[in-house]
């Protein structure tokens, strides 16, 4: 069974989704740590609900980041985690801690890369931008994580129509609830069934 650690920042949405999946027997795998750079976050008391073991890592408190990375990958693997999830994590990793886990963490964007990504790109300012593009359809992508943001390998990609009176916010839950809380409990699932391959940075699906 494949073991899961995630890293949230905020209220864990995308979280729920692959726990939910996890539950109802869909992914075969465990989720053994949530971990979060804020202390209140209501993700943390998500996993908690679930008998999930939920951890707040200060940074402050590391003193630097070399020093925060090295409590992250000394705590994933201290719980044997085997993938990396990054769930809402609103704080940068180095190419050390992705080094750390090479083509073991996944991320989730809420756009349809490679548009609307990279630095500065993140929350309701990717569906704002969107908007203001006038672009006629937009989605989600899961990719895996490599030291550039938003720039690794594919896994799976889903589009979700932009309406002509869709506000930032009223997009963003279209985007969720159709893309994201579909794409990546289906990631994961594919991870744990060692169907992914990447190849010269395009993933290949394999179907046994």
């Amino acid at each position: 069974m494949l073991k899961i650690g995630a890293l949230v920042s905020g209220g864990g949405t995308n979280l729920q989704a692959i726990i939910d999946n996890i539950e109802n027997g869909s992914i075969n795998a465990e989720i053994v740590t949530v971990v979060s750079n804020k202390s209140k976050a209501y993700a943390l008391e998500r996993a908690e609900k679930h008998g999930i073991d939920a951890v707040f890592i200060s940074k402050k408190e590391a003193g630097s980041q070399e020093n925060y990375e090295d409590k992250l990958i000394e705590h994933f693997k201290s719980k044997g985690a085997e993938l990396i999830l990054m769930a809402g994590f609103m704080s940068i990793l180095s190419e050390r801690f992705v080094n750390a886990f090479e083509n073991r963490i996944m991320n989730i964007h809420p756009a349809l890369i490679p548009s609307f990504c990279g630095e500065g790109y993140y929350g309701l300012k990717v569906h704002e931008e969107a908007l203001k593009k006038g672009v006629k359809v937009t989605g989600a992508t899961v990719h895996f994580v490599t030291k550039e943001a938003d720039a690794g390998p594919i896994i799976i990609q889903k589009a979700v129509e932009v309406k002509d009176d869709d506000t930032a916010e009223v997009l963003q839950k279209r985007v969720m609830e159709e893309a994201e809380w579909v794409i990546y409990p289906e990631a994961v699932r594919l991870f744990a069934e060692n169907k992914l391959k990447i190849e010269n940075n395009i993933v290949r699906r394999i179907d046994r």
